[in-house]
């Protein structure tokens, strides 16, 4: 007898019953290296609307450069969650933000550049997406291998810009669709 798998669907969002408790707008890496940043955009769907139901799960890479691993666990025990992890809901207009340490170059011989990976969570997909900030004032970006396999024409939809409202204030904004789309990746 053969089992036929069946199809996903969504039935949700239910963030606020068991998402909510590692919802928070400070994402820690452990240790403070790099300088504090506050990133903040918008979640649009392929119309340009906001999406006001949608969670962004913000995660630092592991293993950044000069950081002792003795330090990151004991700032994770010291918490609930992990280190270098936090959860971010829109609000209803789409909205979002959070603080954190921008990332260091993690290994200089391979090229990555700083980034933060994100995966999205909302009503209506029946898988996560999966995405990256980059940030636009780095010359690593030049040589980071996974920027460098995603046309020029399209990389900028990673790259998180300076603001002019705030010095540490980058803006990054989600497009589900359309010409501006976000590169997602299939992981």
């Amino acid at each position: 007898m053969s089992h036929t798998p069946t199809h996903s669907q969504t039935v949700g969002p239910f963030f606020s019953i068991g998402l909510s408790a590692l919802c928070r707008e400070d994402v820690e890496c452990g240790t403070a290296i790099g300088a504090r940043v506050r990133i903040r955009g918008r979640v649009l769907d392929g119309d340009g609307q906001p999406v006001p139901d949608a969670v962004l799960e913000i995660w630092l890479p592991d293993s950044v450069q000069g950081e002792p691993q003795t330090q990151r666990v004991a700032a994770q025990q010291r918490r609930d969650f992990p280190a270098g992890f936090g959860r971010i809901p829109t609000n209803e207009r789409g909205e979002f933000q959070f603080t954190t340490h921008k990332p260091m170059v993690r290994r200089e011989a391979d090229g990555t550049a700083p980034h933060l990976v994100v995966v999205l969570l909302m009503r209506g997909l029946l898988r996560h997406l999966v995405t990256r900030i980059y940030f636009a004032d780095e010359a690593a970006n030049a040589t980071d291998p996974i920027l460098n396999l995603i046309p020029p024409g399209r990389r900028g939809t990673l790259l998180a810009k300076q603001s002019s409202n705030a010095e540490n204030e980058l803006l990054w904004d989600v497009h589900l669709q359309g010409e501006n789309e976000t590169v997602f990746f299939n992981v």
